[in-house]
């Protein structure tokens, strides 16, 4: 599969004939927003609000001085993965205290890419727990921060506690070549693990 170049096109080509609803979830600060807004080929919806003091009470900023902005509902892209596939892409907020508005943002959707930070592996326990809790299938894709420690996957694989089929990749949320790996890792599982997108 191989991604289609961004477009400033709104409108979804005439020969598409499946559209899939995929969630790019995470804990705070692992890079969703980036992630969305790198592979969308229209412009991304995104609802991010500047950060303030009561805030930064609730929110481990540990690590993260340059973080200003949070997202508080959504992000939203859409990817055209070829003629007949196109992606809508959720992002969704990381603080534990929009859980129950992303928990609503599964309904319809057919699978998540769960973004990790190996500086803070723990945090995405919560995160996969929502998403086996609803029954959503999902790979993983530890985003490479600057800094942080490059640890092999099969450790990471180990320390998450995933199961031998979950797809496990690096990435670059910044990088759409490296992002669109990720995603397209997530769309292949799914098709192998329930057939649904076998016409796209």
């Amino acid at each position: 599969m191989d991604s289609a170049p961004a477009s400033d096109d709104v409108y979804l080509r005439p020969s598409v004939q499946t559209a899939v609803k995929l969630l790019v979830v995470g804990h705070f600060a692992v890079g969703k927003t980036t992630f969305v807004g790198t592979l969308s080929e229209i412009r991304p919806l995104r609802t991010e609000e500047v950060m303030t003091e009561a805030g930064a009470l609730v929110d481990d900023l540990a690590g993260l001085r340059d973080k200003t902005t949070t997202t508080v509902a959504l992000d939203f892209g859409r990817l055209t993965l070829n003629d007949r596939l196109v992606l809508y892409l959720f992002g969704t907020p990381g603080q534990q205290r929009f859980t129950r508005l992303w928990q609503d943002m599964t309904r319809g959707a057919l699978g998540a890419l769960v973004l990790a930070d190996t500086r803070r592996l723990s945090q995405s326990f919560d995160v996969m727990g929502v998403l086996e809790e609803h029954g959503l299938p999902y790979a993983v894709a530890v985003n490479q921060f600057p800094g942080a420690p490059a640890h092999q996957l099969d450790e990471v694989r180990e320390a998450l506690d995933l199961l031998p089929e979950t797809p496990l990749v690096r990435c670059d949320a910044r990088d759409r070549v490296s992002s669109t790996r990720a995603l397209i890792s997530l769309v292949e599982y799914l098709l192998n693990r329930t057939g649904h997108l076998e016409h796209a």
